[in-house]
């Protein structure tokens, strides 16, 4: 199962998280621009794993597991290497606390309602959250040095990338009290039959 594309794509997004952070730690123009486009590869590596796993029936438990938790990695490992090297502008990083508070709440929802049976159905709006969320982050790595490197003084990169975060911090709020309500709906309930589990590339919740 290890060989399958899908599961290839979703390893090699755990795979860049180190890269990542070492481009980021170089806090030069250059490795700025790079770590922005690692990080939307790593993007397109989660749409394209669903993509694949959906058209050629690749679907497995593996996938299942890995898929999220590679997501969550990611988006951490970014905040983090971000707030830990002062990159994050406008106080945003009161909303990457939110952002990464709320991915722990989601998480011990759905490992306590897998136990169940239960799944967390992935909302409209989680979709338009992680949308944002990868947008603002992918803004912030590049940030207003990538900026100067190609000679767009004028843009405010991280200004426009905090205000990304801000918004997709909102939305974390909203879409986490949904499904910690949804959650708390099932905790007294008897356990259900089982649930489709998502496969490689469903937006993360």
């Amino acid at each position: 199962m290890l060989t399958d594309l899908p599961n290839v794509l979703t390893l090699s997004r755990i795979a860049a998280i180190p890269l990542l952070v070492a481009l980021v730690a170089v806090r030069a123009p250059w490795s700025d621009a790079a770590a922005c486009l690692l990080f939307v590869a790593a993007g397109i590596t989660d749409w394209l794993d669903g993509r694949i796993a959906r058209s050629r029936h690749q679907f497995s438990e593996l996938g299942r597991m890995l898929d999220p938790i590679a997501d969550k990695l990611l988006v951490g490992a970014s905040l983090m290497v971000l707030a830990g090297f002062g990159r994050l502008p406008l106080w945003s990083l009161y909303p990457a606390i939110v952002i990464l508070l709320r991915e722990i709440l989601v998480s011990g929802l759905r490992e306590h309602l897998a136990g169940r049976r239960v799944s967390l159905p992935v909302t409209r709006l989680a979709k338009w959250k992680t949308g944002f969320q990868m947008g603002a982050l992918g803004v912030l790595l590049a940030g207003d040095t990538t900026a100067h490197l190609l000679h767009l003084d004028w843009l405010p990169v991280g200004l426009i990338g905090a205000l990304m975060l801000w918004l997709a911090a909102l939305l974390t709020l909203v879409t986490g009290w949904d499904y910690l309500v949804t959650g708390l709906r099932h905790v007294n309930e008897p356990s259900a039959g089982a649930a489709p589990a998502r496969g490689n590339g469903a937006a993360s919740p």
